[in-house]
């Protein structure tokens, strides 16, 4: 299929201006894509707040960054730990004291392949915990400063919505009867993609100034394998690779959907070869992304679990 909106070689940040006076909200952004895009919306004159769980690898990207743009650069972080329904309710209280205005919520932060079902604080398998109903709550919280500010909600899925069992197991969400850290890991994706979906159908019917936009990152070296994988998983990715792009061409995506204007919606912006590398642009999404009825039913569950009363 041919590229839809960028041409042959695809969009690339030579597209971005100025993007001085503007606030960009990154979670999981000390590392990975999530610094990369951080680096490159810096680059060009923005401000960043980053909302990471470890103070620590915080004050270290942040020494990075002033390593490489001086010592004022516009950075700062919030400390966020997406696991903890609480610890996100404190942190986007923070982000609403500090950050007047909010042109992108870039939902960046993600774990994948834990090994063994493991479940939040909060009674969630920890995949979908942290993946969907954190930042599900997060979004919801921030979401009339993101409005006020005419801004952006970006949502990094995965091509694994496609993949697994292709479908939200509500009678067994955390795979209780039977967990699988694969099965788990691309349910938490696509509720995350039927979740942007969902919130771009309602807030165009309720005429809300924010765009909701879909991306992900392709085949990028980053840290998303981390130590809760398997043995087997982290060889398989090592083995891979060297086949993959970039943590830098990783972030592209994302930087495109909070900062390009003319998306279309219910698309999926990524790499387009095979979707995992080459030039970044806009894919039709499969149909079990935009489900309504799925839509629905997790929206409604998603408002229950995280007692948030999201009224448009």
């Amino acid at each position: 299929m041919k590229q839809t909106q960028f041409g042959a070689k695809g969009w690339t940040p030579d597209q971005i201006g100025s993007l001085k006076g503007k606030t960009y909200v990154i979670t999981g952004a000390n590392a990975g894509a999530g610094f990369e895009a951080t680096r490159l919306l810096l680059s060009k004159d923005a401000s960043v707040v980053m909302m990471n769980r470890s103070a620590e690898k915080s004050a270290a990207a942040i020494k990075k960054l002033q390593q490489e743009f001086g010592r004022a650069v516009p950075v700062s972080f919030v400390r966020m730990d997406l696991a903890v329904l609480q610890s996100v309710r404190d942190a986007a209280a923070e982000v609403l004291e500090t950050a007047h205005n909010i042109d992108a919520l870039i939902c960046n932060a993600a774990i994948a392949q834990v090994a063994d079902q493991t479940i939040t604080v909060d009674g969630f398998e920890s995949q979908i915990g942290v993946n969907h109903f954190g930042h599900f709550l997060l979004c919801g919280l921030l979401f009339n400063r993101i409005e006020r500010s005419a801004g952006r909600v970006v949502v990094v899925g995965s091509n694994a919505y496609k993949m697994g069992l292709k479908r939200i197991q509500f009678e067994d969400l955390n795979f209780d009867t039977k967990y699988s850290a694969w099965n788990a890991y691309a349910q938490s994706k696509l509720a995350q993609m039927v979740f942007a979906y969902e919130l771009q159908r309602r807030a165009r019917a309720a005429n809300k100034s924010v765009q909701i936009q879909v991306c992900h990152p392709g085949a990028s070296r980053t840290n998303l394998i981390g130590g809760q994988t398997s043995f087997a998983t982290k060889i398989m990715w090592k083995l891979m690779s060297p086949f993959a792009q970039s943590a830098e061409k990783g972030s592209w995506p994302e930087v495109l959907c909070a900062t390009q204007d003319g998306l279309h919606p219910e698309m999926y912006h990524g790499p387009t070869r095979f979707e995992m590398v080459g030039p970044i642009d806009a894919r039709p999404v499969e149909k079990v992304a935009l489900n309504r009825d799925m839509a629905n039913r997790l929206w409604e569950l998603s408002e229950q679990s995280t007692s948030l009363n999201w009224s448009f």
